[in-house]
């Protein structure tokens, strides 16, 4: 049977199409430290926001190698293919959700959101160390602090982490995902104004919302052929 980590350069494109087309949700969820980042920059504002993104997806690659190391360790537990299918089919329910979630038709990730509070609590005061940011020394840090906001889209995406089997496969999958993310990120700070009232029509949340879920729909048709699979 394939591995599934070997498949890893489709896992990645598809990640990376995750964080484009989720980009609705990633502005309403960052878009009040990209407008203070807008304000505060002046004719500095490229640097502001590549240096804020640059640490955010730093983040996102650290939280990747660690999810990716905790799923590593885990396949030495109990039956090794179970347990990875098992992790894997959490990882596609979770973009199902996350699909389901951008349409407006559930809130099923909003416990997930709920869970990472109490670490972003502790992080969010010392964001207030580099702000207002005006230089880029200052926002890189903030966006690396900002990375762990929590955020259903990102826990969609670091599931996929978990069963990529390796910590750098998993820091590569997280990569990907915050690549994705970068450009709707870049111009919600350039153009905030317009971006953000052109993500609250509801079609622009509805293409997102089914791209997102059809992922995780063809992800979960793999893990039916997979469990096919496996020895009686």
């Amino acid at each position: 049977m394939t591995d599934l980590a070997d498949s890893l350069l489709p896992t990645l494109l598809s990640v990376l199409l995750v964080g484009f087309l989720g980009g609705t949700h990633c502005i309403g969820m960052c878009g009040g430290i990209v407008g203070a980042l807008s304000l505060g920059g002046g004719s500095n504002r490229w640097s502001l926001h590549l240096a804020y993104n640059l640490g955010r997806i730093a983040s996102y690659g650290l939280a990747g190698l660690l999810a990716g190391a905790l799923g590593a360790a885990s396949a030495h537990l109990g039956e090794q293919w179970t347990l990875r299918i098992g992790l894997y089919l959490l990882a596609n329910l979770m973009l199902v959700a996350m699909g389901l979630y951008l349409l407006g038709l559930t809130r099923a990730l909003a416990w997930s959101e709920r869970a990472g509070q109490g670490l972003w609590r502790r992080l969010q005061p010392l964001t207030k160390r580099f702000l207002p940011a005006r230089r880029a020394s200052q926002a890189f840090p903030l966006g690396l602090l900002w990375g762990w906001l929590p955020c259903g889209l990102v826990y969609s995406v670091l599931a996929t982490a978990l069963v990529s089997g390796s910590p750098l496969r998993g820091g590569a999958v997280m990569l990907a995902f915050g690549l994705g993310t970068l450009p709707n990120l870049l111009l919600a700070g350039l153009l905030a104004t317009r971006l953000q009232a052109l993500v609250r029509l509801p079609w622009v949340r509805r293409v997102a919302g089914v791209g997102v879920l059809g992922f995780g729909v063809w992800g979960l048709v793999g893990v039916w052929q997979l469990w096919r699979q496996l020895p009686a």
